[in-house]
């Protein structure tokens, strides 16, 4: 598989988990945990599809910070996206433990949209360069 088709195929498996986003948007239905963890995949695999589209490699992590850090390295702009940095306590190993890290419940329709810009961003590099 060649770098467009791997930065494509993981935009796909960040839509998925940004579809996922946009069914749970009743708090009242889906706890924060799981609300989140899915913010936070679809994030780190729009990461990870950026950073494969510029030919980054990048280590198994989950660790979105990590991501934006290696992105800064390319000299990427990310100033736009390190708020969702604070995702990374949705990820996959802390989906075992109890959960009571904010205060405040997510705002989901802003993260949505924050979600979908960065996805829409790293789909417009790949689009510039058919």
């Amino acid at each position: 598989m060649n770098g467009r088709e791997e930065t494509q195929r993981l935009l796909n498996l960040a839509r998925k988990d940004f579809k996922a986003l946009e069914g749970m948007l009743d708090a009242g239905q889906f706890d924060e945990e799981i609300f989140g963890f899915h913010a936070q995949q679809a994030v780190e695999k729009a990461l990870k599809a950026w950073l494969t589209f510029l030919q980054k490699e990048y280590p198994r992590t989950h660790d979105l910070s990590l991501l934006l850090g290696l992105l800064e390295t390319t000299k990427a702009d990310v100033k736009a996206f390190l708020d969702l940095e604070e995702l990374t306590v949705f990820a996959v190993q802390f989906r075992y433990e109890a959960f009571e890290l904010f205060d405040e419940p997510l705002k989901r329709s802003t993260l949505r949209d924050r979600v979908a810009d960065l996805i829409e961003h790293v789909e417009g590099l790949l689009s510039t360069t058919r």
